[in-house]
């Protein structure tokens, strides 16, 4: 198991995807954050739950959005160019493989979170002060912010290699947990749907919970991080089982 996550390591620095994927996500980190910092009116900025979900949040939903990428890309680049093929014939057991990657995934994508959270927390608070609006935020939030937004996007790496793995196709693949976190719960949340509070227990509102994001209407921090976790497990168990089953294209 460790020479597969040495391997599987050694592809992700090979590759261009974990740089590209990362200075993406910064730069749309930093263009959310200062348009919601500069451009939020004063009145829906002025408690410390308002500041944090609708400004620096985005540094939590961002990350994890691209830690999801990465998982996936991990599984499905290799499908989508034919290296798997080689993977299997080395490792028979596929099961590890999946493992491996989600080792691997869960690592770089708390890194993934860690930079996300930072980078929104200064950016956001620095925009919040150059309006002269008083920062509500205490030393508490910060931390559960970066903190949880890293442990969030690493759960969520691991979410994106299981859904690689069932799905197989990077296209489809991708475009879905776009379409999931950036749209689909955004309805369900916001109880567009009709859905009442079934929207809170989704695996995009988990992760901004562990940040500490509306605290009013999501779960508490750590019932999204046991709620996350399960889906993370079962979604990376359903991946290895698939691509244990399957044949190789």
């Amino acid at each position: 198991m460790t020479a597969l996550m040495r391997a599987e390591l050694l592809k992700q620095r090979s590759t261009w995807n974990g740089l590209g994927l990362l200075g993406a996500m910064l730069g749309l980190v930093l263009l959310a954050v200062l348009l919601h910092g500069l451009g939020i009116g004063a009145e829906n900025a002025d408690s410390a739950s308002d500041q944090l979900t609708m400004v620096l949040g985005w540094g939590e939903r961002l990350g994890a959005l691209f830690a999801a990428l990465l998982g996936a890309m991990s599984i499905t680049a290799e499908i989508r160019h034919g290296t798997i093929r080689p993977t299997f014939l080395v490792t028979p057991w596929r099961e590890r493989v999946v493992a491996a990657k989600v080792a691997v995934g869960i690592v770089i994508g708390a890194g993934f979170g860690l930079v996300a959270g930072a980078v929104a927390a200064a950016a956001g608070t620095a925009a919040l002060q150059a309006r002269g609006i008083d920062v509500q935020l205490v030393a508490g939030d910060y931390v559960l912010l970066i903190v949880g937004g890293a442990v969030a996007a690493a759960l969520w790496a691991a979410i994106g290699v299981g859904v690689g793995a069932v799905v197989r196709s990077q296209v489809p693949a991708l475009v879905g947990l776009c379409a999931w976190l950036l749209f689909v719960e955004g309805l369900l949340v916001g109880d567009v749907a009709g859905v009442g509070d079934i929207g809170r227990f989704a695996p995009g509102a988990a992760a901004a919970a562990l940040s500490g994001l509306d605290p009013d209407t999501l779960l508490p921090p750590a019932a999204g991080l046991v709620l996350l976790a399960v889906y993370a497990a079962a979604t990376s168990v359903v991946g290895a089982l698939t691509t244990a089953r399957r044949d190789v294209v």
